[in-house]
């Protein structure tokens, strides 16, 4: 029995991941510009933050727009076309799916205003800097679950997971970056806080045994 093959790549698919790539390497100009002085752990994150504020304003905000006025099924141009190809992978983008919109409007909004802030805080070493990361992590991991959880309950209807290309890159890959980045900058935040704790707690003991 013959099984049908995933379709090639398509001229579409080359160019979306070349355009995601093109995002990374502005990304990446960026963090050299102004982060140049960083620790080398401050500029991965400054890094990823640039990336982060890049994707949701030239990615998610023309999807907003677009499912604002319309959906992306019947929108045109190269950033509709690069949707249409992700929506392959999950139908739902196509649409104007009132929950996925309404995440993304909250993305676009909050998650860009805290990715600069805290591209500021790493930059000038602000007092709320770990506030705003520890923030911004929490919503975009909410953000990947309420957007993936609810289909999952439903038994995956609108997921096309036939393709390697739709499964593994558009939808393991590129999803995840966004789970796991979150729970790397968590961990980094914790570790750096129980360290500002632990040299609170010397200077406290140091100050006790003086006035001994």
């Amino acid at each position: 029995m013959n099984s049908e093959a995933p379709p090639a790549l398509s001229l579409v698919s080359v160019s979306s991941l070349l355009g995601c790539g093109l995002q990374l390497v502005v990304a990446a100009l960026l963090t050299h510009r102004y982060g140049g002085r960083s620790s080398k752990t401050d500029w991965w994150i400054l890094l990823w933050l640039f990336y982060d504020v890049i994707v949701h304003l030239t990615l998610e905000g023309p999807f907003v727009y677009m499912s604002l006025v319309g959906t992306v099924e019947t929108s045109e141009g190269p950033l509709a076309e690069l949707w249409k190809e992700y929506g392959k992978a999950d139908s739902r983008w196509l649409v104007s799916d009132p929950k996925h919109v309404s995440l993304e409007i909250l993305t676009v909004v909050l998650d860009s205003l805290l990715a600069l802030l805290l591209i500021h805080a790493v930059l000038n070493d602000k007092y709320y800097r770990h506030f705003l990361q520890i923030t911004l992590s929490v919503c975009e991991l909410y953000g990947g679950w309420m957007t993936f959880c609810p289909d999952w309950l439903l038994g995956s209807p609108h997921l096309d997971t036939s393709n390697p290309l739709y499964l593994w890159v558009y939808l393991v890959f590129f999803n995840g970056l966004w789970v796991l980045i979150p729970v790397l900058l968590l961990v980094q935040s914790w570790l750096c806080l129980q360290s500002l704790h632990a040299v609170k707690g010397d200077r406290t003991t140091a100050q006790k045994k003086k006035k001994l």
